[in-house]
């Protein structure tokens, strides 16, 4: 989740989700200003790695968390996990944003580059860093709450496997896997639809750097209205990072579901899918119609000439 740095209609230096030229500080930082070298200047791939890489593991480290404290300790509700969901975004932006543009999720990534100008040629780096990230975490996460899943769940079952990544209906309810394939596809596509419209410099974005807590509140939000079908992946890279730790560390069924089928690919072609649905549904329905950045918006930018007859 998150913004990025590209986006021109020509391809070139616009920010990924709309944003271009000089802009509010914040709003320019989330949007992602190029990693460059200290030295030199220059960009630097490999400081937009690193900073995706601590993105996405600052969110995982409060998502995957505090799930685990709400199933394996028994500690904090549904809402627990929203909120912290939601903080671990918005955190994740802000350490990121300045240096990569703060994708922190390769659905983002993807879209931003099919709509709004991000190199595609960054596109895989950008995804591995994220999963890399999201997998780091996952195994801190693992590892801190060793004692807690043992006692909770001593076979490492389809119980606490939801600690890491996610199930159809939440491994209870009577969702099958073309049921979350939609629910995601749907989340996502809410996601992608608001990350853009609150990162459009030619909309009105919050300005103050406010725009990394905002998309927050836009996970949490999806958490509360979406999170039972599918338990909003929305994030190929949340989702498959953990899984893969939670493989290694002794989840054997960490692929498949509570009915046996392979689930894996569900949380990273469904969200996906439902990014790119998101960007071109606000192409198609805000994007186009704003005016140009520079451009005074009837009503709203009062010229200098009205300012000076009002002052008199």
């Amino acid at each position: 989740m998150g913004a990025d740095r590209h986006g021109h209609r020509d391809g070139r230096g616009k920010g990924g989700d709309g944003s271009g030229g000089p802009a509010p500080g914040g709003v320019r930082g989330l949007l992602g200003r190029l990693g460059r070298s200290p030295r030199t200047g220059e960009r630097s791939l490999l400081a937009e790695l690193a900073a995706e890489f601590a993105g996405t593991m600052i969110l995982i480290l409060f998502g995957v968390g505090v799930v685990a404290q709400v199933v394996a300790a028994e500690i904090g509700d549904h809402d627990s996990i929203a909120w912290a969901w939601g903080i671990g975004v918005t955190l994740g932006v802000y350490a990121s944003a300045r240096i990569s543009g703060g994708h922190i999720n390769p659905a983002v990534t993807i879209a931003l580059a099919a709509f709004k100008g991000f190199p595609w040629r960054k596109v895989l780096p950008y995804s591995l860093a994220q999963t890399a990230g999201a997998f780091v975490a996952a195994l801190l996460v693992r590892w801190n709450y060793t004692e807690v899943l043992a006692a909770a769940d001593p076979g490492h079952t389809i119980r606490t496997q939801v600690v890491f990544s996610t199930l159809p209906g939440n491994g209870e309810l009577p969702v099958g896997t073309w049921g979350a394939f939609r629910d995601q596809i749907i989340g996502t596509a809410i996601l992608m639809f608001l990350v853009l419209a609150l990162t459009d410099l030619n909309n009105s974005p919050p300005a103050a750097n406010l725009a990394p807590f905002i998309i927050g509140l836009v996970v949490v939000a999806i958490g509360m209205a979406w999170g039972t079908n599918a338990g909003y992946a929305i994030n190929p890279a949340r989702d498959f990072g953990p899984r893969l730790a939670s493989f290694l560390t002794g989840y054997s069924t960490a692929w498949r579901d509570q009915y046996g089928q392979l689930y894996f690919w569900v949380p990273i072609i469904a969200p996906i899918l439902g990014a790119l649905i998101g960007a071109w549904l606000y192409k198609v329905l805000v994007g186009r119609f704003l005016p140009v950045q520079g451009e005074p918006e009837p009503g709203r930018v009062p010229s200098p000439e009205g300012d000076h007859v009002r002052s008199r």
